[in-house]
């Protein structure tokens, strides 16, 4: 029996279709994790296979794909830590400066309340002085007299209102008298002839 073997030139070239198969795939992997990279996106063997058009069986069973998905996993992981590292020393750099800004602030605050306490001290130092100068007696008095004289404003403004009245009153009562003098005056005088 004589088998029939697959000529030699059609194996280099099914395997040289496969070979450029393969090396686009792997281009379209590569370009794939460039683009994950630049979008700072997180790096998995589904995403690339979706992005680069190719099985995951592929990414998993080349070696090459492989090599370049766990590069790229290393450095987004290397990059990641590095963020987080970032972003820890920014939080405390900013934790740091809020303290700061505290103890600032309570500094002063203190500043304020020692200030206050004395101005408070020296009012109630010049209170006492105050009534330490009255006596009880001398307290009495001096509402007494302040009540009276609130009385005695109260009937001046009153008798005011009184004589305000009864003047003008009696500038009614002369602007009246006036006409009417005027018209007795107009009827006694003979027209000149």
């Amino acid at each position: 029996m004589n088998t029939s073997t697959v000529p030699e030139p059609r194996t280099a070239a099914a395997l040289a279709a496969r070979r450029r198969k393969t090396e686009a795939a792997l281009e379209r992997v590569h370009d794939a994790i460039a683009r994950i990279r630049r979008e700072k996106a997180q790096v998995s063997v589904a995403a690339l296979a979706r992005r680069a058009d190719v099985s995951r069986t592929f990414l998993y069973d080349n070696p090459d794909a492989r090599g370049a998905i766990a590069s790229a996993k290393a450095e987004a992981g290397e990059r990641r830590s590095g963020m987080l590292v970032e972003q820890d020393i920014e939080r405390q750099a900013t934790w740091r400066e809020r303290a700061l800004n505290a103890e600032e602030a309570i500094r002063g605050a203190h500043a304020e309340i020692r200030i206050q306490r004395t101005r408070i001290g020296e009012l109630l130092g010049q209170v006492r002085d105050l009534e330490a100068e009255w006596t009880e007696e001398a307290i009495q008095r001096i509402t007494t007299e302040n009540t009276t004289l609130k009385q005695r404003v109260r009937q001046l403004t009153a008798d005011n209102r009184t004589l305000d009245e009864r003047l003008k009153a009696a500038r009614s009562n002369l602007r009246f008298q006036d006409r009417r003098v005027a018209d007795l005056e107009a009827q006694l005088v003979p027209p000149d002839s």
